[in-house]
């Protein structure tokens, strides 16, 4: 069972930058494939960003394309999600998700195995 958790949300003014990051409970998590995903009130959970075991190939959703880049460290077991250029539209829960293989098509939220507890940012105008 892989564990994760979140950290690095808060509260921010439009047009500041956070640095969510995602460790996990065990080496195979290098492994993994990884993404984030993020639920607004009254929104379904929506894909943000997805990155290979690798490292070698990264996905976005257009909404965030530019502003937010995934990333990953597999000596520790982390994968980070670095926001620049915050609005307000990006106030959520973000959560981290695992899928191990084989791998699903990683823009959906169907493909992954384990999910972080989520963790709040709100971005204020």
């Amino acid at each position: 069972q892989v564990q994760l958790v979140e950290s690095g949300g808060g509260l921010v003014q439009a047009g500041d930058s956070l640095r969510l990051s995602c460790a996990a409970s065990e080496r195979t998590f290098s492994s993994a494939a990884m993404g984030w995903f993020r639920h607004a009130p009254g929104k379904e959970r929506a894909f943000v960003a997805a990155i290979t075991w690798s490292g070698g190939n990264t996905y976005y959703a257009d909404s965030v394309k530019g502003r937010f880049t995934i990333s990953r460290d597999n000596a520790k077991n982390t994968v980070y999600l670095q926001m620049n250029s915050l609005k307000p539209g990006d106030t959520a829960v973000y959560y981290c998700a695992a899928d191990k293989p084989p791998y699903g098509i990683l823009r959906t939220m169907y493909a992954y195995d384990y999910w972080g507890q989520g963790t709040q940012v709100t971005v204020s105008s």
